[in-house]
């Protein structure tokens, strides 16, 4: 979902990668904000904005180098 959201196309294994990782990037910035998620469909906006925040963090490194 996040990369149709970027407009980036991605393998099976890279955007595996990505959800799990950005799931749990969200989880964590979602504590750090003091925000609190529940359920099913909380979980899924979770990860969705993690792994959205990590698509612009490697586009911006990946355009740096």
């Amino acid at each position: 979902i996040a990369g149709k959201i970027m407009k980036r196309e991605h393998g099976l294994l890279e955007n595996l990668v990505v959800g799990v990782v950005g799931a749990y990037l969200g989880a964590f910035l979602f504590r750090l904000l003091g925000l609190a998620s529940t359920g099913l469909i909380g979980a899924i906006v979770v990860a969705i904005i993690g792994s959205v925040v990590l698509l612009v963090i490697v586009g911006a490194l990946r355009k740096r180098s």
